[in-house]
């Protein structure tokens, strides 16, 4: 994993004072190798309210059959993770380089025999720069909007939305904030003003091959601005795409957030929002598509955390996504998600100073325009270690 990452990592669970900076580093001649990652794994016990499909919906609901209960094991938020960062000074610049992988341990096969939750291929990145003038990063790691919304959510160590079995579960994506992705970026950061940073960026519009009928106008654009303060920071993060559907349908989907994070002692908060028009309901932003309206978006979430003198964290969130008919659609014509609620709390202990054991309540409501509902409640219990 990148610092970036790491520290978000290591920060959702562990006092300040307890904090793993690195991972394995070795020496390597000109290079400073550093190996990094973690492996985790979650039993969840999920129970369902309602049977009636949500379109959009986060909540679990009732199977065919009628039963309300299910079990599962596999990763949480966050997947299994391999990474190699290698760093040199070189001609009066910084480089490095990047290139992770993401295996998980979820086995969600009625077999046995085989992995339905694919390994992942997250990260495969260069970056170079001074801190006189700041870096450039050319290659594939998490998107600049909402980035920053996922690595403050304490449920990066859980489970949150959705179960085990698949290659990760949702966290707080869809309740709460939207999904940054993983995204081929070409991005500018300058260096640390004071305080204030900012990140600029095109973006891989992920509509597809560029090759097929329906092309983009333009990349994505991304950024975000950072300011520093002594026991926290504030961010403002935007993004704007071109969408393109099969039906040739194309307008702008842009979304915006604010948010902070502040500690005061062993006392930690965390506050977000964000707002947008055309990004679907928050799993990723790859947009509405053949919709001639856009549709209008919002969320957040609220969260506290304390450690206790044994260096237990306590968590507590509420978060909510939430989405607007279109122009011209009205509740009998759509059963499109209305909003997906999320209450949340969590566990979250150091064994040791690499291994932590979770446990984690969270409970979901989903609607949608026409009034059907679900709720569910899930239990998890784990742990995971990173390095």
């Amino acid at each position: 994993m990148n610092n970036t990452i790491k520290l978000a990592v290591a920060g959702a669970v562990l006092s300040a004072a307890s904090i793993a900076n690195a991972g394995i580093i070795i020496p390597a001649g000109e290079w400073t190798m550093d190996i990094n990652g973690n492996v985790n794994m979650f039993a969840t016990m999920t129970k369902a309210d309602d049977t009636a499909t949500v379109t959009g919906g986060i909540a679990a609901t009732k199977d065919a059959a009628g039963e309300d209960t299910g079990f599962s094991t596999g990763t949480g938020l966050l997947p299994a993770w391999l990474g190699f960062t290698g760093t040199t000074r070189q001609n009066d610049l910084d480089v490095s380089f990047t290139i992770s992988f993401q295996p998980n341990t979820s086995d969600n096969d009625a077999t046995g025999m085989g992995d339905l939750g694919a390994p992942l291929n997250r990260q495969a990145f260069i970056t170079f720069g001074d801190a006189s003038w700041g870096s450039v990063k050319v290659g594939k790691d998490l998107g600049i909007f909402a980035g920053d919304a996922i690595l403050s959510d304490m449920t990066l160590l859980g489970v949150g939305g959705g179960t085990p079995g698949g290659a990760t579960t949702l966290g707080g994506i869809g309740t709460g904030y939207l999904y940054p992705g993983w995204r081929g970026q070409i991005a500018y950061t300058t260096p640390n003003m004071n305080g204030l940073q900012a990140t600029v960026a095109i973006t891989n519009p992920n509509q597809g091959n560029p090759g097929t009928a329906y092309k983009q106008d333009r990349f994505g654009v991304e950024g975000k601005v950072v300011y520093s303060l002594p026991n926290g920071k504030v961010w403002v993060s935007g993004s704007s795409y071109d969408v393109v559907g099969t039906s040739g349908i194309s307008y702008d989907a842009t979304a915006m957030d604010v948010g902070t994070t502040l500690s005061f002692g062993n006392l930690g908060f965390t506050a977000y929002y964000y707002a947008g028009e055309g990004n679907g309901v928050g799993l990723s932003l790859n947009r509405l598509g053949d919709l001639a309206n856009e549709r209008d978006q919002d969320g957040g979430y609220l969260q506290a955390t304390y450690v206790m003198p044994t260096g237990t964290k306590l968590g507590v969130a509420v978060a909510s996504s939430r989405q607007d008919l279109a122009s011209g659609e009205t509740a009998g014509s759509t059963a499109a998600m209305d909003s997906n609620d999320r209450w949340t709390v969590g566990a979250y202990h150091p064994l040791t100073k690499h291994l932590n054991l979770v446990a984690e309540y969270n409970a979901i409501e989903s609607k949608d325009h026409q009034g059907d509902k679900n709720e569910s409640d899930s239990l998890s219990l784990g742990a995971i270690l990173f390095f």
